[in-house]
């Protein structure tokens, strides 16, 4: 066999191959371990930094926006509201000046506060023809509603209004004089003149009772009391003068006011 002829050679591409002129081209040095580690880091500390850089950017930008909106630099934007804020405490004290003010002289204007109507004196209370209280009678003897009682001061004893005053006077009177006078009862229910008519008996039979529903202790007008001679003296020379009279005989004890 015929030997092969070489023929020309085929032309090798400038690249990683020599190049034409015979000279080798020279290659970046490969890049260690550590260098190829650290390089992460670098473009994270760098993108970091800048996001920080821009967003200071931004804020300013904000500032110097919001201050020209208004008309006024940054610096009369400080300003200004450090002048609000002065003028707005000194208008607060001026305000509460002026209503503390105003306040004394509609104080000062205001007519005085009527003075409570007083008490109708005793009089204006009436006994009705049958010697009861007047409006009473539509209760029943013994049935007097507590409240429209009044106490006797200080003794926890209770009877019709005017008879209640005019035996504070009684007490009053006795006190001045050096007397004491003592009270066992005031008024008294049905009730408690049914017990005492059993217990005691009726007067008109000889007992200590009137009949249940006719005592004038059941429409809060007498008192029983407690006298000693120097005291039942004192209430016989005194007591019709304010008001009270020894009218049941047999029971000295026994006052009834009559006005």
């Amino acid at each position: 066999m015929a030997p092969r002829s070489a023929g020309p050679r085929a032309a090798v591409p400038h690249g990683r191959g020599s190049p034409a002129d015979g000279t080798r081209e020279k290659v970046a040095p490969r890049t260690g371990p550590d260098e190829a580690e650290d390089r992460p880091h670098r473009t994270k500390d760098l993108s970091v930094s800048g996001i920080d850089a821009i967003s200071s950017r931004i804020l300013e930008i904000q500032t110097t926006i919001s201050s020209v909106s208004r008309g006024l630099t940054p610096t009369q934007t400080s300003a200004a509201a450090s002048s609000s804020s002065a003028r707005t405490a000194a208008g607060t004290a001026a305000t509460s000046e002026a209503f503390g003010s105003a306040l004394a002289q509609a104080v000062a204007a205001a007519p005085a506060a009527p003075a409570p109507p007083a008490a109708a004196p005793a009089s204006t209370a009436k006994l009705d023809a049958n010697g009861i209280p007047e409006g009473f009678a539509a209760y029943g003897n013994g049935k007097i509603p507590r409240e429209a009682l009044t106490e006797i001061t200080g003794t926890g004893h209770r009877l019709w209004a005017p008879a209640a005053q005019a035996f504070d006077k009684v007490l009053a009177a006795a006190k001045a004089d050096g007397v004491t006078i003592g009270i066992t009862d005031s008024y008294r229910t049905y009730e408690s003149q049914v017990d005492l008519a059993q217990r005691k008996g009726l007067y008109s039979q000889g007992g200590l009772a009137a009949k249940p529903g006719t005592s004038d202790h059941g429409w809060g007008l007498s008192v029983d009391l407690n006298l000693d001679s120097k005291a039942l003296a004192w209430m016989r020379a005194n007591g019709a003068s304010m008001g009270f009279v020894e009218d049941v005989p047999r029971e000295p004890w026994h006052w009834t006011f009559q006005g």
